[in-house]
């Protein structure tokens, strides 16, 4: 008996009809299944998920009819794409130069501390993420620390209780 897999062409609709509600909503937008197009799925399956799970990165690849190394390689090159499920609060701490120089490594050692983590990551229940990063661009408020999308200078140690309960 002849293999009755069905052969998936990049760009046929018919290649989405087994995935979930939520990555065909994101592919529905890319219509044209087009390698230029891979960054923009991306962020639209990281935006709807939180995160990108290797099970999504698999079906990109399917669906672009990439090499899934190529996909992965992509997903962690750059640093706004997670490959881990991530906290409901993102916790960013600027380690540039002058944020380093005005103690932001102990901040960072003490939101380790009241998060309960050994090093940067997401807390057990999923509310916080703590990120260590290169730079958040307003070093002359240093030190800096981000929390989704808003920014804090001049942050102390003595602010990290009053930004953990305004969070919960």
């Amino acid at each position: 008996m002849k293999n009755s897999k069905r052969i998936l062409y990049p760009g046929n609709i018919n290649k989405i009809s087994n995935y979930s509600a939520e990555i065909k909503k994101v592919l529905v937008k890319y219509p044209q299944a087009k390698a230029r197009n891979l960054i923009p799925i991306l962020r639209d399956i990281q935006n709807e998920f939180g995160y990108l799970s290797r099970e999504n990165l698999i079906i990109v690849s399917n669906y672009l009819n990439l090499p899934f190394k190529r996909i992965l390689g992509v997903a962690s090159f750059y640093n706004q794409f997670k490959l881990k499920p991530v906290g409901k609060n993102i916790i960013k701490v600027c380690r540039g130069r002058a944020c380093h120089a005005k103690g932001s490594d102990k901040i960072l050692e003490h939101l380790k501390s009241v998060l309960n983590l050994q090093n940067t990551g997401t807390t057990e229940d999923r509310k916080f993420t703590l990120e260590s990063v290169a730079c958040l661009k307003a070093c002359s408020t240093a030190p800096v620390i981000g929390i989704n999308d808003e920014f804090f200078g001049r942050f102390t140690i003595q602010d990290v209780d009053r930004l953990i309960n305004n969070c919960e």
